[in-house]
């Protein structure tokens, strides 16, 4: 996709994408009467197509941003620009006049979300249609905009949006081809693109390196486990961040299956993975300044003749025994490992997304992750850079006193409580016993945001790439927490 800035709307183009919001549903130049026969009052994602005999020129889709008491900013015209280029048809060029909403100061950015926007909206998974899928969209232009700042937002735009693509192609990718080896080979691709330094741990290596989590999990699988470490490093470090990512490319729960409806999505359970890969895509290209390290933990959780039993006791990289008493609680034993082996690198801080729990999504539902964490200033962190991107976080708290329902009678811990209560926030406190001590450490559960069973917003059906624009903001403006 080719994507540009113009100051005035090019005379070649034959769509243009315009919103309006509630309180103001009709943009400048636009026949307010006719907008209001169509019943367009600028509700969120409302849409309405004006042909070019109603709206003096190209064709026009007005796209609605709903109420906006603060004013429009680089998230409302992200998800405006998703939702208009839905709606553009067959057109390969399309034109956004958008960014007048925001002030002089703020428009680099505000070009940055519409053409990360235009590419998540148009984002396809077809790989395994028959017939094609693609759009026929091959040019972007954000309207309002020139010089070199405007232009290289555009850039950026564009990173992030391939960067979120690319997360998104993992999570749709089916189980039984991404598995642990493929996923690795694209971590590598990704690396050498990027100038990353990259270590693949084979089984021996994870072997000889004691993760017995990570080796308990994979026992029932035919395909071997990896363990990807990243590092981004570049000149002159304002710090080290350190990013973790839960890798499960396939979970079907184990020896603990899980009923057929719930393992239909459950090639998405390496999702934590996928948007720690794609943010480092993209750090290069964002400037990042700090060192950031990310670990990636991945194997599937299959029913294999040797797979580990309700009861097995494995002990992981720490020394820590852990009593496992369901096996679709895999997830935390993964990424225990991985936790510990980044919290003896000493980071100034570690942050680890993973779809977790199920629990997450009846407490918070569908569109906002569980944040938790052992540090107020780095949990503040990650908020702020949450609401800066229109990523949606929640903080739970981890309370001390529902530690002990993790005690084991035959070994350190059990992996799940015998309880119904808590769970997110006992799955948190589980991961917290294999941070290092001393270490800031924050955990994102995204079980919930990672996957969309419905086109909504930026999303389209399937993996939506949470986190990645998370990820990247936080690497941005990380600075060590107190």
């Amino acid at each position: 996709m080719h994507v540009e800035v113009a100051k005035t709307l090019p005379g070649d183009v034959a769509v243009v994408v315009r919103a309006a919001t509630a309180a103001e549903p009709s943009p400048d130049g636009l026949d307010v009467e006719h907008l209001c026969a169509l019943g367009f009052e600028g509700r969120l994602d409302q849409v309405v197509t004006l042909p070019p005999s109603v709206s003096d020129g190209p064709v026009t889709v007005v796209v609605g941003m709903g109420d906006l008491p603060g004013g429009a900013d680089s998230t409302a015209l992200r998800r405006a620009a998703a939702v208009g280029v839905r709606n553009v048809g067959k057109h390969t060029s399309v034109a956004f006049d958008l960014i007048e909403f925001m002030a002089a100061d703020k428009r680099p950015a505000a070009v940055a979300a519409v053409v990360e926007g235009a590419m998540l909206g148009s984002y396809r998974f077809g790989r395994y249609k028959s017939a094609s899928t693609e759009t026929a969209l091959e040019r972007v232009i954000v309207v309002g905009a020139s010089g070199k700042r405007a232009s290289e937002a555009a850039v950026l735009g564009t990173r992030l949006g391939e960067a979120q693509c690319l997360a998104r192609d993992l999570v749709n990718e089916p189980g039984g081809a991404l598995t642990p080896e493929a996923f690795a080979e694209v971590a590598v691709e990704v690396a050498e693109r990027e100038g990353l330094q990259i270590t693949v741990m084979d089984l021996e290596d994870i072997t000889e390196a004691g993760l017995g989590g990570l080796l308990g999990v994979n026992k029932g699988s035919t395909h071997p486990p990896r363990m990807v470490v990243l590092a981004y490093e570049p000149p002159e470090p304002q710090g080290t961040l350190a990013l973790v990512g839960k890798g499960v490319t396939f979970d079907s729960g184990g020896l603990s299956i899980k009923p057929s409806d719930p393992m239909m999505t459950m090639k998405c359970d390496m999702a934590g993975a996928a948007a720690v890969l794609g943010a480092f895509s993209v750090f290069a290209a964002a400037g990042v300044r700090s060192r950031v390290l990310g670990f990636l933990p991945l194997t599937d959780n299959m029913v294999g003749g040797d797979a580990t039993r309700p009861g097995d006791v494995l002990r992981m990289r720490n020394g820590t025994t852990v009593e496992v008493l369901n096996t679709d609680a895999e997830g935390r034993l993964i990424l225990a490992d991985a936790l510990c082996l980044a919290s003896e690198e000493s980071p100034d801080a570690i942050i680890d997304l993973a779809t977790l729990t199920g629990a997450i999504e009846i407490a918070l539902g569908p569109g906002v992750a569980g944040l938790m964490g052992n540090s107020a200033p780095w949990v503040e962190q990650v908020e702020r850079a949450a609401a800066s991107v229109g990523e949606e976080v929640w903080e739970l708290p981890l309370p001390g006193e529902y530690r002990r329902w993790l005690d084991s009678d035959v070994a350190d811990m059990r992996n799940i409580t015998k309880v119904r209560s808590a769970g997110s926030i006992t799955a948190a406190q589980f991961l917290s016993a294999f941070v290092g001590e001393g270490v800031a450490w924050a955990h994102l559960d995204i079980a919930a945001t990672a996957w969309s069973n419905e086109t909504r917003g930026t999303n389209q059906l399937g993996g939506t790439g949470f986190g990645v624009r998370l990820l990247v903001e936080l690497a941005k403006s990380f600075t060590r927490p107190r």
